[in-house]
């Protein structure tokens, strides 16, 4: 049940990045207007689709139709009961006159004819006719622009396809396009004419867009591969009211013929000029589905609209919700964002009213790390795991870097007791997960409750069992006795950085609504700086990324490590200093804490991203390493070894800053100085003002700002 999205390409959409967007939403074809592309600009307008994208070409004749041409001044402002003079010369018309193209079409009118011009509601009445020119009364007002469609209310003798179609089409099969589309296909004599010109190997889609289509609909059908419904042009010759019935039986009577029939006219117009469309719009789109409507052609929406990504993306939505099996329940989220990692995003909130059942269950006090883990598990970052790992899920990621189930997780999420303070808790019990105030914030149904070899535990988790890494001294430190079960979350826990802080149902409705399919994820535990700016920048131009999401983490980390509240300010910073392409970035924090884990950490900062709705993920050198226990590119290297993943990882080398040049580069050549959060540190750890190559003034100015208000920059 496949269906296609035809995509008109202007101005607004004949850009690389965009053409390259449009093609990774599915869009199945890149239409060329003729009437809205000179025959000088054809080739060359190919040349540059065919050499950006993948996507075949359509060129869409001009054919018999009559258009307003050129004016001294457009558009032009035409008053009730004024007179106008018409003329089909080459020269542009001349204050309150106008002109019609094909040449000499003028000699065709007759007085009494009535005519419509563009959309606008301008009818007119020829008055006088002589020598080729004409005059219009003017009975219903509106403003003519440049190349507007103009309707004769009689039938005029127009040829099916004007010599700027034939020249076209010629250049058009030199280079290679097959597929056609026929504009006002009246009878079966059209569609033979286009034919002989395209060859019988090339695609013919005839556009029914006239009562006389209609009629000879069947003949049409039987030369052409498929139909276009035009509803703008069509709406010129049948009642606006008519139109939705028009659709239907066109519809109907097309893949009764076996042909397949596109929609096209106002799918999206008001995402034109605004991000977001109407529901009505959203819902005629999906009914023409529903009707059987095999494709859609988004037109000005594309060639000319605001936003011509948001406009394909949206229709693909709508294509995707319809092409679900009969009887599956509606998308999640309707989008097209990434599936969360395996394939559910878990949501496990204690159910309201629930909390009159917390009181009578034994309470567990734990560290605030643990109830980060236990909020994270409940709001989904941590899909798909439900709760914390039992003693075969734990050695199944640490043997083989996966769940139980074969699904890629690297990264052991527990919960360590003290055997002495919990005694009694044991499979098959609730217990109340508390801070140290005493206060509930979620409750574990524990599975079982285990013990591990502390030496074979960090040994396989971190690569070593040194106590100088501190990821193995936090293990160690906690023990090695666990309760494993599911989470629900009863209350957030408190946060000074509650402001930024966003789940990911919420990160993904925020996607949706600013239209981003494909998201740039980025993790980082440093205050904002060139390198990273850098590749953050790289990546989003690397991967045609519609944002970047700069996700800090905000639980404490190690002496020495900067404090949350610097790294959010320094980001707020640059935000507010317009260091970002606008509207392309959101800030939100991300309430965890570094485990130093090396490369298994990295997979598992990506796999949350994705949760969070990222398609692709930024992995630098050393990304999430510590010292010298891992090597620079070892982060990298464990994404290739365990494959099965879903979101993209970018990959980024060493930064430096070539100063004479004034650029940042990949690699640290000679003469290049090394850019990296350990340079930023060392110089804030050493009271040494930042030099502008290595953050920005506005970095620079927020960290004063923190200092001056009595905060520590880094952890002491």
């Amino acid at each position: 049940m496949k269906k296609s999205i035809i995509c008109t390409i202007g101005p607004a959409s004949q850009h690389p990045r965009l053409l390259r967007r449009l093609q990774d939403l599915g869009v199945g074809l890149f239409r060329i207007n003729l009437s809205h592309t000179r025959i000088e600009d054809v080739a060359p307008t190919i040349a540059f689709l065919q050499q950006h994208a993948g996507v075949p070409v359509c060129l869409d004749s001009e054919g018999a139709q009559v258009r307003t041409g050129t004016f001294a001044s457009a558009p032009v402002s035409l008053q009730e009961n004024t007179f106008v003079e018409v003329h089909s010369g080459p020269e542009p018309g001349q204050g309150a006159e106008l002109t019609l193209t094909p040449p000499r079409i003028t000699e065709a009118l007759a007085v009494g004819d009535l005519i419509t011009i563009d959309f606008n509601g301008v009818v007119a009445q020829v008055v006088e006719a002589q020598d080729g020119r004409v005059l219009l009364r003017i009975l219903n007002a509106g403003v003519v622009g440049i190349n507007k469609a103009v309707t004769v209310h009689r039938d005029l003798p127009l040829a099916a396809i004007t010599p700027k179609d034939r020249e076209a089409i010629r250049i058009g099969r030199q280079m290679g396009v097959r597929h056609f589309a026929l504009s006002f296909a009246n009878c079966e004599a059209d569609v033979r004419q286009m034919r002989e010109l395209i060859g019988a190997e090339a695609t013919l889609i005839s556009k029914i867009e006239s009562l006389n289509g209609i009629a000879n609909l069947e003949a049409i059908a039987r030369h052409s591969d498929a139909l276009l419904i035009d509803r703008g042009d069509l709406s010129r010759q049948v009642p606006l009211a008519k139109i939705p019935a028009f659709q239907k039986e066109i519809v109907r009577r097309g893949r009764a013929a076996g042909r397949p029939v596109f929609v096209a006219t106002n799918l999206l117009e008001s995402m034109i000029k605004l991000p977001v469309p109407t529901r009505a719009e959203l819902t005629d789109i999906y009914n023409s589905l529903v009707d059987g409507a095999d494709g859609l052609v988004l037109a000005a929406e594309t060639a000319i609209g605001q936003y011509p990504v948001a406009c394909a993306s949206m229709v693909a939505r709508v294509i995707s919700e319809f092409v679900q099996a009969p009887g599956a329940p509606l998308c999640s989220d309707g989008s097209l964002l990434i599936r969360p990692h395996g394939g559910t995003l878990v949501q496990q909130l204690l159910a309201p009213g629930g909390e009159a059942d917390l009181a009578a269950l034994p309470q567990l006090v734990v560290e605030d790390t643990d109830l980060m883990d236990a909020e994270q598990i409940a709001l989904g970052t941590f899909s798909p795991l439900q709760g914390f790992m039992d003693r075969a899920t734990l050695a199944s990621v640490l043997e083989r870097n996966r769940l139980v189930d074969d699904t890629v997780w690297t990264l052991p999420i527990l919960l360590p007791i003290n055997p002495q303070q919990s005694p009694r808790l044991s499979a098959g019990q609730r217990v109340a997960l508390c801070s140290q105030d005493g206060t509930i914030h979620a409750v574990l149904d524990i599975s079982e409750r285990f013990a591990y070899d502390p030496q074979e535990l960090v040994a396989k988790w971190f690569g070593t069992t040194s106590s100088e890494h501190p990821g193995v001294a936090r293990v160690l430190q906690r023990g090695t006795n666990f309760l494993a079960g599911k989470v629900t979350l009863v209350r957030h826990l408190e946060s000074p950085h509650s402001r930024y802080m966003l789940s990911p149902t919420q990160t993904r409705f925020l996607f949706n609504q600013k239209g981003w399919e494909r998201v740039v994820g980025f993790h980082t535990r440093n205050v904002a700086h060139r390198a990273h700016e850098h590749i953050q920048l790289e990546a989003l131009t690397r991967t045609d990324a519609d944002g970047l999401l700069i996700s800090p983490v905000v639980g404490r980390g190690k002496r020495g490590d900067f404090r949350s509240s610097a790294v959010l300010a320094t980001y707020q910073a640059g935000l507010d200093a317009g260091v970002y392409p606008k509207n392309q970035a959101i800030l939100s924090a991300f309430a965890s804490y570094p485990r130093y884990a090396g490369p298994r950490e990295a997979v598992f900062t990506a796999l949350c991203r994705q949760n969070m709705g990222c398609s692709h993920f930024i992995v630098g050198r050393d990304h999430t390493g510590v010292g010298n226990f891992y090597p620079a590119d070892a982060s990298q290297r464990i994404f290739e070894r365990v494959g099965g993943l879903d979101i993209v990882p970018v990959f980024f080398g060493a930064i430096g800053y070539d100063a004479e040049r004034d650029a940042y580069v990949d690699g640290l050549d000679c003469g290049v100085s090394p850019l990296s959060g350990t340079a930023v540190r060392d110089a804030v750890r050493g009271g040494r003002e930042l030099p502008r190559w290595l953050v920005r003034d506005c970095v620079q100015a927020a960290l004063r700002r923190e200092e001056l208000a009595g905060r520590e920059l880094l952890v002491a």
